[in-house]
């Protein structure tokens, strides 16, 4: 997401596996590099499972507060939830929210398709981390070191050993964002890396390689790139559009997906601003120009796409969050990050979702693609 929100009190915890340990979960061992086929062994095919199951396969919920409701539980269990995202106001204590996670993933055991939930949080460093420990250094710290790749793969490595400890598989992270000048959007919390699309590519690609070592999904973000922001263009907030041209976006802002997409990043975070040289009409993720042209179709990447938050103000003038649901999946956005802390409004992008398929405003084939891919990743993590 946009927003670094309120990040915990920054006290130093050690990134050990004793919380996995304790629920009988396995310790990194490292990472599996083959992709496994649309459905692995076992998994449950749409046919057997209900439009709104189907619906919630692609669906990231949120919970208020640090207590996990009943209602997500009921959610989880019935098969309706692809995963859960961590936000700052759901973590008291490192031990604290290892339970809760557990919880989730105890929920998940009685789903119709069990495959591991994606359990995602915001751990980029710096300014920016929901789970107290580290990396404590940000991404300008980082790319301004003297061996900038080194640190961001050491940083990678603090990132996935912490969340695979605490039971969660998906970082949402790195910032690939190239700023331009001291105290825009990215840089005035530290956020990206560098000036240097150069310096960014290599540090984003030591991050995610480090990272993803531990069995811990990284996610790249925020395509096609929110460096040119300034201060205030901040699309959890409000619109945002963009002005850069079509060279300086694929040559300065793009730029590090590349590399990215080389080190097998499994996601990549789509941004809400207009581009107004590649879609002048729809926020990139809604627009299938940017998704499936830009960068499916131009870069080639083949992994999971996932939304930023649905309930941004970017997107509120547009509709509600159902409608900017079914709008995101039809650009081709394959997981619709639910972030806004309750659990109804969730449900409701369910509800939009299945709707949308059932009267045949989501192409059932692309549906079920996109199902796939996501639970191609699930079938991976741990």
């Amino acid at each position: 997401m946009d927003d670094p929100g309120n990040h915990p009190t920054r006290r130093t915890v050690l990134a050990a596996g004793a919380g996995l340990a304790a629920f009988g979960l396995p310790l990194p061992t490292g990472r599996r590099t083959a992709r496994p086929g649309p459905l692995a062994a076992g998994a449950v095919g749409p046919a057997a499972l209900t439009p709104q199951q189907q619906a919630g396969q692609r669906v990231v919920f949120s919970f208020p507060g640090t207590t996990v409701p009943q209602a997500l539980l009921d959610q989880i269990s019935s098969g309706q939830a692809a995963g859960v995202i961590i936000n700052s106001g759901n973590v008291s204590s490192l031990s604290q929210i290892t339970a809760a996670v557990q919880q989730l993933r105890q929920a998940n055991l009685s789903s119709p398709d069990p495959a591991p939930l994606l359990l995602m949080t915001d751990q980029e460093g710096g300014q920016v981390r929901r789970l107290p420990g580290g990396p404590t250094q940000s991404e300008k710290q980082i790319g301004q070191s003297s061996d900038p790749a080194s640190a961001a793969a050491a940083a990678g490595t603090t990132a996935g050993n912490l969340l695979r400890g605490a039971g969660i598989n998906i970082n949402l992270a790195p910032v690939l964002d190239v700023y331009r000048t001291a105290g825009d959007f990215d840089d005035q919390y530290g956020r990206s890396y560098s000036t240097d699309p150069s310096v960014v590519s290599a540090c984003g690609k030591a991050f995610i390689t480090a990272q993803q070592a531990t069995g811990v999904a990284a996610t790249a973000k925020h395509f096609p790139g929110l460096g040119p922001a300034t201060s205030s263009q901040n699309t959890d907030l409000r619109p945002v559009t963009l002005t850069t041209s079509l060279s300086s976006l694929r040559g300065t802002d793009e730029f590090p997906y590349t590399a990215a997409l080389a080190a097998g990043v499994d996601l990549v975070m789509v941004s809400w601003a207009i581009y107004t040289h590649l879609d002048a009409s729809h926020p990139a993720g809604l627009s299938s120009t940017v998704v499936q042209s830009e960068l499916r179709g131009r870069l080639g990447f083949t992994g999971v796409t996932i939304t930023d938050a649905i309930a941004a103000g970017a997107l509120s003038s547009l509709g509600t969050i159902g409608q900017n649901a079914v709008a995101a999946a039809g650009a081709g956005m394959d997981v619709i990050l639910e972030a806004s802390g309750s659990v109804a409004n969730g449900q409701a992008v369910v509800t939009a979702l299945a709707t949308a398929l059932q009267n045949g405003t989501l192409d059932a084939t692309a549906f079920g693609t996109a199902r796939d891919r996501v639970n191609a990743l699930r079938s991976r993590l741990f």
